[in-house]
């Protein structure tokens, strides 16, 4: 009887380590989608900011010089 309850000690203790290395894998797997996440967002935002830099802020501030000029030039009241 004893070495069916030996058995059944050895069976937890062997099905441990399977649950330690799907832990390690996910904590890896998790680590590798936020470093992708996060690049992802860098290059989202620097590809953004550059448009509003290089392309629709000329032309705001083209606007605002335009609405400027002409407002130089009404009569003073």
């Amino acid at each position: 009887m004893s070495t069916v309850e030996g058995e059944d000690a050895l069976l937890p203790a062997a099905a441990k380590p399977p649950k330690v290395r799907r832990r390690r894998l996910r904590t890896i797997l998790l680590a590798v989608l936020t470093t992708q996440y996060t690049i992802i967002a860098i290059v989202v935002g620097l590809t953004v900011a550059g448009t509003l830099r290089y392309l629709v802020t000329p032309q705001i501030v083209a606007k605002f010089e335009a609405i400027a000029a002409a407002l130089k030039r009404l009569p003073p009241p």
